[in-house]
């Protein structure tokens, strides 16, 4: 399994940098590195070569891929006929190719996060650096796993206690009629099937996601206010998909701004800027990812003993959270990000008593 990598910030160029830097680092300390970036010009530009949509070796234990769409999309639906094949007798989509279907909104995210995961599964590499977009979409992207799971869940409850649910357990009619009408042999056993194979692959995703030595981000500024504003931002959003932010990567410029009180308890790294083309003092100022991020605050910790769930949530206040309590589930909802918190046997069913922010944690009473 690899350490996957990524860096959030708006200034591209700047995240970039980083993110080159942060591959070549760590290629030469022995990793096997794959550096992988989303279909735009700057990380061509920037490593002055063109990229595929496969992983092509550039330097010692550094290889390098370009995410492309269209390609993903169409090496995924092959799978996605597969599986239709697996559960009906006559599939309807196998003659629909890839290449001729319109990429939906978000969907290019979602192929990413399975590329990773295909390259994270592979065992080729011992980390992957990830340039994506470095805004809300990429915590999007990374919280995936767990907004799924929530969907997942909810839809085969729904199912299950369902008239329709029920009669297909339950009548020797309709199931027969189900067979017959649509070829599909659709009963609560193989409706399980699916799903448990799903909230299995999610559950992997969840739990590679809550690991800081699996799963990590820093941010990336150049000190520009509304750089620093926007990363503050995204830093309390990248806690609400459970995503751990080890550090802050800054750009140096003159004279430096020491955001320090911005940003406590995260180490604030200065690295010099790319100068002529010479990546070595970058590459040699990238901080100690992993220990950084093990020494980051957790985004949840669940406190059985207490009754409490602790969310640290920086950048948000009292007022701008709200709460919603639904079974064994807590929906904390902060900003444009949702997350569900699923709570452990010892606290599903006790409702919420209080909730209080403290050093930006959020604490949840039960």
């Amino acid at each position: 399994m690899s350490l996957i990598l990524t860096f959030l910030g708006e200034n591209s160029v700047a995240r970039t940098k980083i993110a080159i830097a942060a591959a070549k680092s760590l290629a030469s300390q022995g990793k096997r590195v794959l550096l992988a970036g989303l279909a735009e010009p700057i990380l061509p530009i920037l490593l002055d070569q063109p990229l595929a949509p496969d992983p092509q070796e550039i330097a010692p234990n550094l290889a390098v891929v370009q995410f492309q769409t269209s390609v993903l999309l169409e090496r995924n639906w092959e799978e996605v006929k597969k599986l239709e094949a697996q559960y009906l007798k006559t599939p309807i989509i196998k003659d629909v190719y890839g290449q001729e279907l319109v990429v939906l909104p978000g969907m290019d995210h979602a192929l990413a996060l399975n590329a990773i995961r295909e390259y994270d599964a592979s065992g080729k590499y011992d980390a992957i650096v990830y340039n994506g977009t470095g805004d809300s979409f990429t915590l999007r992207m990374l919280g995936m796993p767990e907004s799924l799971s929530w969907y997942v869940r909810r839809f085969r409850q729904l199912i299950v206690n369902s008239d329709l649910g029920r009669s297909i357990a339950e009548s020797p009619l309709i199931q027969p009629l189900i067979s017959s009408f649509f070829n599909f042999n659709w009963t609560a056993d193989n409706f399980a099937q699916p799903t448990n194979q799903i909230n299995n692959f999610l559950d992997k995703g969840k739990a590679a996601l809550a690991d800081p030595q699996r799963v990590a981000a820093f941010l990336v500024t150049t000190g520009d206010p509304l750089e620093v504003a926007s990363i503050r931002y995204l830093w309390g959003g990248a806690q609400q998909v459970g995503l751990t932010v080890g550090g802050v990567i800054q750009i140096a410029s003159q004279p430096h701004t020491n955001l320090s009180a911005e940003f406590t308890p995260l180490s604030v790294n200065f690295v010099p800027d790319l100068e002529s083309g010479n990546w070595q003092p970058l590459i040699d100022a990238m901080p100690n990812f992993v220990e950084q991020a093990l020494q980051a605050p957790t985004p949840i910790t669940i406190d059985v003993h207490n009754l409490q769930v602790r969310l640290f949530l920086p950048g948000f206040d009292k007022k701008q959270v709200k709460l919603t309590q639904y079974g064994p589930e807590v929906t904390v909802e902060a900003g444009d990000q949702r997350r569900n918190v699923f709570l452990p046997p010892a606290l599903s069913g006790k409702p919420i008593t209080g909730a209080k922010f403290q050093n930006n944690y959020l604490i949840i009473s039960f």
